[in-house]
């Protein structure tokens, strides 16, 4: 027969014990349940919290970049956009060259024609001046560099230069004669100085299309890669719906079952009172 004791009961004690972890099993369904995710603190999963964090912030690195990207490509849209402007201009000036190079023109045509010849030449440096994004001056300063972050490493840059496309910067369109058209000869020699101009809006035009394809795919790939982190981060970090359902519908009656448990173990020493009669 084993011992009967009152200051000591047994039956009680491991019946609050199975409550006490019930009820801390039930809260934390309870928690996972109401926040959606599995790790809630670093007492949930210690490793499993470190990695869902690096991966958080690679997320986070991934999406800025992406906008840097886009950001960049519209800076640079903005300078294609500029230099297509000076392109026509350059077209203007160069059927002008073609107008006072044949005897056709008079005296008073080619000086006219130089009039708006000069107009055009000052329009160019001035779009090169004024061409800006979010105040940043963007065509104006010679081998201007640009540099877009665009990934969540350091190291994850784009470098794009490009020169000062004022008319008589001699690294660009390198316009630089006076009286271009007032003379056939002089107007013949400027069709080959705008012919250089010409070709070097076109190539200015070219780099900067290719560094906005490149970006499109950075973006592409930036996006693709923070999708796939966001969904690897969510296998780590998110509550499984069903099985936290299930586990609290068992610890709901778990916990019927102890708190009864319990009053029948502290009801039992009653018995014991009956050893006096």
């Amino acid at each position: 027969m084993g011992m009967l004791s009152i200051n000591t009961n047994v039956s009680a004690l491991k019946a609050a014990d199975a409550a006490y972890s019930v009820n801390k099993s039930m809260e934390t369904s309870m928690q996972r349940l109401s926040s959606g995710k599995r790790i809630n603190g670093a007492i949930d999963d210690a490793a499993g919290l470190q990695i869902s964090q690096r991966m958080t912030a690679e997320i986070r690195g991934f999406n800025q970049a992406a906008r840097n990207a886009a950001d960049a490509q519209s800076m640079l849209a903005t300078m294609e956009g500029a230099i297509a402007e000076q392109h026509n201009i350059l077209q203007r000036l160069r059927e002008i060259a073609v107008q006072a190079a044949s005897d056709t023109s008079s005296a008073a045509d080619r000086t006219a024609l130089q009039s708006e010849a000069e107009a055009l030449e000052t329009e160019i440096s001035r779009i090169s001046d004024d061409t800006t994004w979010a105040g940043i001056q963007l065509i104006h300063n010679d081998a201007n560099s640009f540099t877009f972050h665009v990934g969540p490493d350091g190291s994850d840059t784009i470098t794009k230069t490009i020169i000062d496309m004022a008319h008589d910067n001699t690294s660009g369109y390198n316009i630089v004669t006076a009286n271009v058209v007032t003379t056939r000869a002089t107007a013949n020699t400027y069709i080959g100085v705008i012919d250089a101009a010409i070709s070097a809006a076109g190539t200015q035009r070219e780099r900067l299309g290719a560094v906005m394809n490149r970006l499109d795919y950075t973006m592409a790939n930036l996006t693709n890669m923070a999708t796939n982190l966001s969904v690897a981060k969510g296998r780590i970090e998110d509550a499984d719906f069903a099985a936290e359902s299930a586990n609290l519908a068992r610890t709901q009656v778990l916990q019927q079952a102890s708190m009864s448990m319990l009053a029948q173990a502290n009801a039992s020493k009653q018995n014991i009172l009956a050893l006096f009669q």
